[in-house]
């Protein structure tokens, strides 16, 4: 199959011809149908976040099962699927305390002494996040996948597996914001425009969008924003203050900067929380005044939307085919495997919501 690889820090990806292994037991082979390209696979690109290489890179998909292994009944052959890489292993603490999001344990991946699931002329090629869908077909263990209908268009649905399941499931989940309440997002890239689309959905009263692109906050108003705030013009600190007369209730920081995270924190009211989903760069440090603790003032993180995916993306997918959730706007091209390098370098500069790749069937 043809895949797109990283070999070096902050060097084009190669495409390459890559052998996936068989199905283990525990494990689904799937035609990928589209993939994403996501902020989060640029972190790695560019040496934010440490990876072990070679590596074929890509989470946010979505595609076919072509077969199973012999001990997976969730899923068959011909079954639409949404990738996550939130896999889980379904018996440790944070799976048992309903926080898989947070499971990390490794025997959702190959022992080292089985052979690969990637691989290319006697090479393993490392699997990124569980995935790796820069790829024509994914290897992927069962709990790294949710079975969706049938009519759910897999190019959009796509798009579920990482920027939707995050943006909105930060908003629903992380910080179980209330009807009526008013809500900033700094970043309206694809997982920021989620959470204007979620804060819609759960009844905000006041949704105010924060970007440096004029392009970016039109595309934010048809996502649900009843403000928008040019941070290239304005401070976003006191705009968002002088809007709702003191601060919101609820603010999301979705582009992953120290700036940013202190901005969101300084814009909520006494009381109010500040979720943090960006991907702060590893050794960055946020610098928060103390004293506003005691105003009830909350900072937290959230890690895919503090999601349940096997459960999330399905309603996710009836909410959109309801036309509840704006999911075809948010693609800004859709492309081919070849060019996946125009495509992260594009989120770059911070002028497109999602590109995202479509395999041929």
């Amino acid at each position: 199959m043809k895949a797109a690889v990283l070999r070096e820090v902050n060097q084009p990806l190669v495409i390459e011809d890559v052998a996936t292994g068989d199905p283990g037991p525990r494990e689904v082979l799937i035609r990928t149908a589209a993939a994403g390209v996501c902020h989060s696979d640029l972190h790695f690109h560019n040496g934010a976040y440490p990876y072990p290489l070679p590596a074929v890179l890509g989470h946010e998909s979505a595609g076919v099962v072509e077969a199973v292994g012999s001990d997976v009944h969730y899923v068959k052959p011909g079954d639409h699927v949404i990738t996550c890489l939130s896999a889980f292993c379904g018996h440790c603490e944070y799976c048992l305390t309903g926080r898989m999001v947070l499971c990390s344990e490794p025997e959702l991946a190959r022992d080292i002494d089985e052979p690969p699931r990637l691989s290319t002329g006697g090479e393993t090629i490392n699997q990124f996040l569980h995935l790796s869908s820069f790829a024509e077909e994914m290897l992927i263990h069962e709990h790294a996948l949710a079975k969706i209908r049938d009519d759910m268009p897999l190019d959009r649905a796509a798009l579920i597996g990482c920027a939707v399941t995050t943006g909105v499931g930060a908003v629903i989940h992380t910080a179980g914001i209330e009807p009526g309440s008013t809500v900033a997002v700094i970043g309206c890239g694809g997982v920021g425009l989620s959470c204007i689309n979620g804060a819609e959905i759960a009844g905000a009263g006041r949704i105010i969008a924060i970007d440096t692109v004029a392009s970016k906050l039109e595309l934010a108003r048809t996502f649900g924003a009843t403000d928008v705030v040019n941070a290239a013009e304005e401070d976003p600190i006191g705009m968002v203050r002088e809007l709702t007369g003191g601060g919101v209730h609820y603010s999301f920081e979705a582009i992953g900067l120290k700036v940013t995270t202190e901005q969101a924190f300084k814009m909520i009211r006494n009381g109010g929380t500040a979720t943090v989903i960006g991907m702060i760069p590893v050794g960055t440090m946020v610098d928060i005044h103390g004293p506003e603790f005691l105003r009830e003032k909350k900072l937290q993180g959230s890690s895919m939307g503090s999601n349940r995916f096997r459960v999330d993306m399905p309603w996710l997918v009836d909410f959109y085919l309801a036309g509840k959730l704006r999911l075809d706007e948010m693609i800004s091209n859709r492309i081919r495997l070849e060019d996946v390098n125009d495509a992260l370098s594009a989120l770059e500069t911070g002028e497109v919501a999602r590109n995202v790749i479509v395999f041929d069937s």
